[in-house]
């Protein structure tokens, strides 16, 4: 019994109690996160990039 009333009480608090975004706010919400996403491999990108590049030349030189 104690499972069918807590399932009953998640549901209740799913539709009554939850604010859920609207379809403006999820799609904003979800270009933001792209946009970040980008961003942020486009930097590690450039990390990875200048790092090859670095011990490209670092292992080149000869003692």
């Amino acid at each position: 019994m104690k499972l069918i009333n807590d399932i009953k009480e998640s549901y209740n608090e799913l539709v009554y109690k939850v604010s859920w975004p609207t379809q403006k706010q999820l799609i904003n919400s979800s270009v933001l996160v792209l946009i970040a996403s980008i961003i942020i491999a486009a930097f590690i990108w450039v990390v990875d990039f200048v790092f090859e590049h670095l011990m490209e030349v670092i292992y080149s030189i000869s003692f």
